[in-house]
């Protein structure tokens, strides 16, 4: 019997995370998609996949509220069931800021939502899919980014260092969950053209920057969606604590 496979999507509903939202769906995952404050266009993907004969349901919470997280994944059991996938997308960018103008309120906005929020979500994952819970095993992709290498001097440090500790994390809960049947990996985007950058106050960023990219050009969406999908796949089976890099050669 083939296993169904139920997979969250947090900030799924623009971005890497609606690309990766229908490709899955394309191949045969029921979806979950969490968003914040976009509720129509988190429905709107939700109408496609189904549209496509797919299975998908949105949820509303923001993954910096522990409450909300561990509502959201008791609302996913009841309708879907317990989750076999997490893809911990949703993250938070604010506007462009050297370090010397840095708050501590933006710190722990950009950190409850970027750090604290995937890890709780990786916790609520772990306790359903862990076999020493009686789960079925699964699959966890962090979004991490190329500011995490790279650290984002003048524009987004703090970004940028929530995104080195989603990183670490991973390295961490991958060893801790190995024996369990769950595999952690991590996805680093760069210079993807997501309208994430207008949060950051530059919504042509990429145009500005990928001439200094070895590609010279910037990334879309599917491509980073392309690797989430192959590392939640059996295709990737013996792959876990390990990063893909996916910023043109940065």
């Amino acid at each position: 019997m083939v296993q169904q496979k139920i997979t969250l999507i947090t900030g799924g509903s623009r971005g890497i995370g609606r690309a990766t939202a229908l490709l899955l769906a394309e191949r045969g995952h029921q979806i979950c998609i969490n968003y914040r404050q976009r509720e129509e266009e988190a429905h709107a993907v939700v109408e496609m996949i189904r549209q496509q004969g797919g299975c998908a349901i949105a949820i509303g919470a923001d993954i910096s509220d522990e409450q909300q997280i561990v509502e959201m994944f008791c609302e996913i059991d009841q309708r879907l069931g317990p989750i076999t996938g997490l893809v911990n997308n949703a993250a938070r960018l604010l506007p462009q800021s050297r370090v010397e103008q840095l708050s501590g309120p933006r710190l722990a906005q950009i950190f409850a939502a970027n750090i604290s929020g995937s890890i709780l979500c990786a916790r609520e994952a772990v306790k359903r899919m862990s076999t020493h819970y009686q789960g079925r095993g699964g699959a966890i992709v962090n979004v991490s980014s190329a500011a995490a290498r790279l650290g984002s001097a003048f524009e987004y440090t703090d970004y940028a260092a929530s995104k080195g500790a989603i990183d670490t994390f991973t390295r961490g809960l991958s060893e801790e969950v190995a024996a369990a049947g769950i595999r952690v990996n991590a996805v680093r985007p760069g210079f993807i053209y997501t309208e994430m950058h207008a949060e950051g106050g530059e919504a042509d960023r990429i145009e500005r920057v990928k001439s200094r990219l070895p590609m010279a050009r910037g990334g879309q969406p599917i491509e980073v969606a392309y690797a989430i999908a192959w590392l939640l796949s059996e295709e990737a089976s013996y792959v876990t604590g390990s990063f893909i890099d996916l910023a043109g050669g940065k």
